[in-house]
Parts: structure tokens; sequence; C-alpha cells
């Protein structure tokens, strides 16, 4: 027999529904609109993102689902995590999009589904994507070599090669973690100030100047014969992306992959507080965390979430920004899976997913497995799976944990335990109903 209460949700759903498909309607008309995407040349409607439609009181008043809530919201507690935000698909469907705790507590704003986040190293499967689509169109291959005489970087601002091993570095290698950059005098990408310090710089390194740099060092192992995690890697890809397709990396990924996905609010990250976008979260870090030198040596100490780290300088290897929704519907976009058309070919999938080799873009993939992929930054920790009986996941979290990295398997852990306290998922399709 139906509750009360149940009634009561059943009414409110509704009636939110109908308030906000009048929103849409109105927003669709507004030229000013922040969440509108037009395709001018192929004159399709504007496109309104979920992100600015998706609400707690919509999507998560899942009866079922009280109990996994109630087991997240604890686990937030017991780690000090001000806000998260969990998104769930299935077989082409958001069937789950909530937020926990606080996207700014000191406004007094509440999470929402539709805040977006820094997605950290997530960003590495827009990147990979990204080139792959790109080899798909002929314009590059992985084989390609990237510096050198004939290599895809091969200009004068790249000639200044310290290591001749360099000169063999593929795009393939890159995307794998394997083209023999460490990090022994650090992460480029995180060391702006010291390389100011080092190369006598009076302005901030862009990306030209970092990629640089890093050849004037020497690698730590030959490309092809070992693996060091690297985002130096990645920063190359993203220039290597611009350099193929004549646009800026961020409109090309969101042009060519991120829009035709339906993702139409994600962005590459900024660095302070003020200039962050809308609907996006505050970021916390530890009670105990502390001031470090601003990354453009400016002489302030500012917390690494906020001027401590060029997050802007991430740019490919951990710049975006997105909600759990929407980076769940991208992924749907690039796992061969029927149910949503990808934007790459199922080649491309089995390519960057293949067992008995580093995944491309993914931490952990193949045939049959869980597909993961995480990141972390400070104020940030990430956690996205793809399962291997067709659900995916992602749970974002606006706060840094002192388990730094490691954090995401704590993430991972709680999700299976709090979903498994779900009877049923509900089987409505939020991206339709919403839109």
């Amino acid at each position: 027999m139906t509750t009360r209460r149940s009634l009561y949700k059943l009414t409110a759903m509704t009636a939110a529904v109908l308030l906000l498909t009048i929103l849409l309607m109105l927003t669709r008309r507004s030229p000013d609109s922040r969440h509108l995407a037009t395709d001018a040349d192929s004159g399709n409607i504007n496109t309104v993102s979920i992100n600015s439609i998706l609400t707690n009181e919509i999507c998560g008043t899942a009866e079922q689902s009280e109990a996994m809530d109630a087991y997240i919201e604890r686990f937030m507690k017991r780690w000090e995590i001000k806000g998260g935000s969990l998104a769930v698909m299935k077989d082409g469907r958001l069937i789950y999009s909530k937020g926990y705790g606080w996207a700014d507590e000191e406004k007094g704003e509440k999470m929402s589904p539709g805040n977006i986040f820094r997605v950290a190293s997530l960003s590495k499967l827009i990147t990979a994507t990204a080139i792959m689509q790109l080899c798909e169109r002929k314009v590059l291959s992985l084989d390609d070599r990237v510096f050198g005489d004939g290599g895809i970087l091969d200009c004068p601002r790249f000639r200044d090669i310290r290591d001749r091993r360099i000169k063999d570095i593929t795009v393939e290698q890159l995307l794998r973690h394997k083209a023999g950059f460490t990090m022994h005098k650090g992460d480029p990408l995180f060391t702006t100030r010291e390389i100011i310090i080092w190369e006598k710089l009076d302005t901030v390194p862009d990306m030209d100047r970092v990629i640089q740099y890093a050849l004037s060092e020497r690698l730590g192992y030959t490309p092809g014969q070992g693996y060091r995690y690297s985002n130096l890697g990645y920063l190359i890809l993203t220039k290597i992306i611009e350099v193929c397709s004549g646009t800026e990396y961020e409109e090309y990924c969101q042009e060519n992959i991120l829009h035709p996905a339906g993702c139409y609010d994600m962005h590459l990250a900024r660095n302070l507080y003020e200039d962050r976008y809308p609907n996006e979260v505050r970021y916390y870090e530890t009670h105990d965390a502390t001031p470090v030198p601003a990354f453009d040596n400016s002489g302030d100490s500012l917390y690494r979430s906020y001027g401590g780290s060029n997050i802007e300088g991430l740019l490919g290897a951990g710049g975006w920004v997105a909600s759990p929704s929407e980076f769940v519907r991208f992924v749907a976009s690039i796992d061969g899976d029927p149910s949503v058309p990808d934007v790459i070919s199922e080649t491309s999938v089995r390519t960057m997913t293949a067992d008995r080799v580093r995944p491309i873009g993914w931490v952990r993939a193949g045939a049959g497995k869980d597909w993961t992929r995480t990141g972390t930054l400070a104020g940030t920790s990430a956690m996205l799976t793809k399962q291997a009986d067709g659900y995916i996941w992602m749970f974002v979290t606006n706060t840094s944990s002192w388990k730094g990295s490691r954090f995401t398997r704590y993430i991972d852990r709680m999700y299976r335990t709090a979903s498994a306290r779900i009877d049923s998922w509900p089987k409505e399709d939020l991206f339709s109903i919403l839109l």
C-alpha cells in the first residue's frame, strides 16, 4: 500500500518537474544563460546543461536510497568532508544523482547535484579521448614521434633537448605514462614557483615554457622501457591536441567530445575562489592545513587549493571542472556500450582499455573488469568506476583528506558498502525526465 510519505514525495517531484520544465523553456529563450550551448553551423536548438535543473528534491527522493544516503553522510562526518556528490548511471540512464553536505558552508549553500567540482586527474580521460579521436580522423597516430625532426612538436621552441632519448617519445608512450619522465625534481606542474626561481623567470611559465623546462632535464628511464605516472605527459598531450587540431584545447574538447556527449557545463578550472564558476563548490583542505608560498612567487602565503598551486596550469592533466552527473554521461560515451552513442570508435575504446598493457586514460581497465579512474587535488578527491555489470558511478568531494591520493580507496569501499543497502535502483532516467 502506498504510504503518505511516498505520496508526498511523488507529488513534490511531479510539481518540481512541471515547474522546472517551465523554467527550462524560459531559459532556452535567454541568450545570456551561461549553460546555453549553440551549434551555429548545424543550426541545432540551444541545449541546457542538466546541472542547471538538477536538485536534491527531484533526484534524491527515492525512499529505498535512505539507508545508502545515511551511510554516506556518516562516512563524510567521520572523515571531516564538508560536501560530496554522487551520480549513478546504468544502460544509458542516469538513475541517481545526489548532493551531500555543504557546497559553500560560509555562504550557507547546501550541496546540489548540479554543483561542479575540480575533478583532478579524471581530466586525463577527456584528454585521452581527444587524442584517440584525432587518431581516428587521421590527424596523427599513436606511433608518431613527438619531438625532434619531423615530430609533432618540431618547432624552434622545443628544439633545445638535453636528453637525446626524448626524440624517441611517441604519442602512445605519453598516453600510457611510459615516456621516460620522472619527478626527481618534483612534478613540474606543481613546482611552478620553483621553476620561476630556477629559470629566473619574471612571469608564471605557461604550458610551452613548462614543456621547455622539462626538455632541458634528463629522462629518468628510456621511453617505452619503464612506467612512471606523469602529469607532464598529459600536459604535452594537451599541446599536441592544440597543434594537431588548430584549436584551443578546451574548445576542441567541448565541441568535439563533451557537447556531442550531452555535457554542456564542463570547463577548465580557475585558480582563485573569487574566479570560480557560478555553480562551483568551495574547496576545503584538512583542518591542520597551512598556507604555502603562492605559485606565482608573489611572496603571498596561500592555501594550495586557492593560489598555492597553479590549478589553471594543469589543463589536460587535471584541470577540468564538472558535475558527477555530466561526467558519468561522458564516460557512457566512451565505453563501447550501445545504450549511449560513443564519441569514439569501438576500436579506440578497446585500445584504451585492453588487457596486458597500461590503459589509456584509465587507472585500471580490461575486458570483463571494472574500469577505474581517480583524481586528487588539494580540496578534491574523486572516484569514478565503470563496473563490469554496466553501472557507472562517480563520487567527488570538495574537501581534502590526510590520506591524500589513497583516500579514493576509502571512497570506493564506502560506495560499494552504501549501494548494497539499496534493494533496487530507480528505473527512471533523470536525463529524459528533466530534459
